[in-house]
């Protein structure tokens, strides 16, 4: 069986691009399937009011699983470079630890709360920002590494 030579040149540094985007476009499709977003039927737009729930615990509406689902072709795009994948986890994980301090500081039930996020959703946030960024840094250290 052969190889592409992607597959053979992709660092770690894009490979780990490559899985936090597919992981993200996975969330963002679940986020559209009734039973494993629970309350599907309350699913709003946009807007605190949504009260559907991606396996029980994460709020999401029609919004919040759209930017999942562009984060998701992003990070499979952009893993594409080295430069670019690493553009995608340290910017992407900036991005998601100001909504951590964006869901923090908005009430649950605010109409600023447009995306809409409850407190799971906060820290999830808070969790990808941190792996994101960890990634993203530790993994450059070494740009011409590609896998074994």
């Amino acid at each position: 069986m052969s190889s592409t030579r992607a597959e053979v040149t992709r660092t770690r540094l894009q490979q780990a691009s490559l899985a936090v985007g597919i992981v993200f476009l996975i969330v963002g499709v679940l986020g559209f399937i009734p039973g494993i977003t629970t309350q599907y039927s309350s699913m709003e737009a946009a807007g605190h009011e949504s009260g559907a729930l991606l396996l029980g615990i994460f709020q999401v509406s029609v919004l919040h699983n759209i930017v999942h689902l562009i984060f998701g072709v992003a990070g499979i795009a952009m893993a594409r470079a080295w430069d670019t994948a690493r553009y995608f986890l340290i910017g992407g994980g900036v991005i998601y630890l100001i909504l951590w301090v964006y869901g923090l500081l908005v009430g649950h039930e605010s109409t600023a709360n447009f995306v809409p996020l409850n407190t799971a959703d906060n820290w999830l946030h808070f969790f990808l920002g941190v792996v994101m960024i960890a990634l993203g840094v530790l993994l450059s250290r070494h740009p011409n590494r590609a896998r074994a």
